[in-house]
């Protein structure tokens, strides 16, 4: 006879996996999107292009800012903002639990986002110097999705993403590579 399984422990061990497929997740290659490195190495590798290549490498870079930033603004926007000033965050909310844990996993994607995009931004020298001092705002976000699962982070918390998301947006148009955000789905965001 089966033993009903009480919702507790269910929650929990789904809050479990999907943190441990979020850190995996993290733990993966952060420069690479979609695939992008195969062209950065045969525009590299062939000779016939190698007086282009800095160009190549330099327009390869932007182009993995863009979207690297883009997905860390969306996600960070349809997940963190916006649930936070609907208020479904606070307690007794309907849909709260869903919602911090999309939250929380937002949190953790942006973060390794944007880390990739301050990588990627290092590959073009306009973009290196307009990105450079905003990598301390970008490690300050480090253990935010943590506090945003277990419904700890407050108004500071979200304007904190709120302003290195804005900031690096700011840096990317200012050298010439905008930023749009492009909303991540479920399934980018647990791996």
């Amino acid at each position: 006879m089966p033993r009903s399984v009480p919702l507790g422990r269910t929650l929990a061990a789904l809050l479990l996996s999907c943190v441990l497929v979020a850190g995996a997740t993290a733990c993966g290659d952060s420069d690479d999107t979609s695939g992008g490195n195969a062209a950065s190495a045969s525009a590299v590798a062939s000779p016939s292009v190698s007086v282009s290549a800095s160009a190549e490498k330099q327009r390869l870079a932007k182009t993995r800012f863009v979207a690297n930033a883009g997905l860390a603004a969306g996600a960070t926007y349809q997940w963190i903002v916006k649930p936070y000033r609907a208020g479904t965050f606070k307690k007794g909310a309907e849909g709260r639990r869903l919602a911090l844990v999309k939250a929380g996993l937002a949190g953790g994607f942006a973060y390794n986002r944007l880390q990739a995009a301050a990588k990627n931004a290092k590959g073009d020298p306009l973009l290196s110097k307009a990105v450079a001092p905003l990598t301390a705002g970008i490690e300050s976000l480090k253990g935010l999705g943590t506090k945003l699962r277990k419904g700890e982070a407050g108004e500071g918390d979200v304007g904190a993403f709120e302003s290195v998301i804005d900031s690096i947006k700011n840096a990317g148009k200012d050298a010439g590579a905008e930023v749009k955000d492009k909303v991540p789905s479920t399934s980018q965001l647990t791996g």
